[in-house]
């Protein structure tokens, strides 16, 4: 025992220091010489030990008052003053100290995740990603989409266990991560994994499922509802948390990503929550004006067309278009009319076109609209 330094020396404390002068002076020494950042010190090791052991002692009260009376002698047989011989009983025992230190890892990614660390959970499901077409009318009020998809899912008979009789895996010592450690020319590199024989979870499968192989999942088909609400657009995605493939081993669901695809209308035209369409309009009622019966997403309403109307000029109907996905608020629609021209006419038909060319003989300029017409169909 005259060996052995004193544990308020080792620490670098007063005998009179606080629990929290205590906590904070190991701290400080079990950072500058943990073993990950002083990979094959002899040394540090040591010291790092030494320094947990006197934290062991004068952080209880009971060995505390035992070490002032007696010394070493006094902390014998009360789980103090033996050292520790382990580096797992280290990060377990202090392991509310190592996760202050680490962020919770435990270690620099070695020693003390071996013990401090939680394993790794089984990994998770992958993530599914589906489209779901929908036409403007759909888009416009929102809809429920049933579809169908094949997922992995709990296998049935093991329940996603994998199977019965787990064993601690050889290769990572039950811990569900490897420690490799490697030299580079900026020091020791140290880098910690999930296992890649027992996938984090620290057990191998003795007897595996003859279902599912020891995987714990199985691809059965199932019906999925998705609301969609309106105002959507092309490339928007909905997420459905859990909903995508059950993971190995009893591992979480992935998500299902259903992306918006808008079907092509043949007869509008979408531009943000706006839409455009042509309608084509006789030159009667472009010249002497009138009324149209346009297509709406949502019905037929009546379009008013002022005489003199030119052929592309576009109307706006306001409150027409599509809802913002955000407000509800509707965009407008826009109608370019186009003016029809029939490919014959009747002899009456002809003759009226002559008459009224001869009208606007009189007019300035280029030739008038009917006279153009008339020499289309000579």
């Amino acid at each position: 025992m005259a060996d052995k330094r004193d544990y308020y020396e080792v620490l670098g404390v007063s005998r009179n220091a606080s629990t929290q002068q205590l906590k904070n002076a190991y701290k400080k020494l079990a950072i500058k010489n943990h073993p990950d950042k002083n990979p094959g010190d002899k040394a540090a090791e040591d010291r790092f030990k030494e320094a947990a052991e006197a934290y062991d002692v004068l952080s209880d009260s009971k060995k505390k008052a035992q070490y002032d009376q007696f010394g070493h002698a006094g902390v014998q047989g009360m789980g103090g003053g033996g050292g520790f011989h382990n580096f797992d009983d280290i990060f377990s025992q202090f392991g509310d100290i190592f996760g202050d230190m680490f962020g919770g890892g435990g270690g620099f990614g070695g020693f003390g995740g071996r013990s401090r660390r939680p394993r790794a959970e089984a990994p998770r499901g992958e993530d599914i990603q589906i489209k779901i077409p929908l036409t403007l009318q759909e888009i416009l009020k929102g809809a429920t989409k049933k579809v169908k998809l094949r997922r992995y899912n709990n296998c049935k008979t093991c329940g996603g266990k994998g199977g019965s009789g787990d064993s601690s895996c050889s290769v990572c010592g039950g811990v569900g991560q490897v420690r490799q450690t490697q030299q580079s020319l900026f020091g020791t590199m140290v880098n910690v994994t999930t296992c890649p024989e027992c996938r984090g979870r620290g057990k191998i499968i003795k007897n595996k499922c003859k279902d599912c192989y020891g995987q714990g999942r199985e691809k059965s088909e199932v019906t999925i509802s998705i609301d969609v609400p309106a105002g959507v657009a092309q490339g928007n995605y909905i997420t459905l948390r859990g909903e995508g493939n059950k993971g190995m081993n009893g591992g979480a669901s992935g998500d299902l990503l259903a992306i918006i695809a808008e079907k092509e209308d043949p007869y509008f035209e979408r531009q943000g929550n706006d839409v455009v369409c042509t309608s084509e309009v006789q030159f009667t009622t472009v010249a002497l004006g009138g009324e149209i019966r346009v297509k709406t997403i949502d019905g037929e309403v009546d379009l008013k067309i002022p005489a003199g109307t030119q052929s592309e000029k576009l109307f706006r109907l306001a409150g027409k278009g599509l809802p913002d996905l955000n407000t509800g608020r509707r965009g407008d629609q826009y109608v370019k009319v186009h003016v029809f021209t029939p490919s014959t006419l009747s002899v009456r038909e002809k003759e009226l076109l002559n008459e009224l060319d001869e009208v606007q003989e009189h007019e300035p300029g280029d030739k008038s609209f009917f006279k153009k017409a008339k020499s289309f169909f000579k």
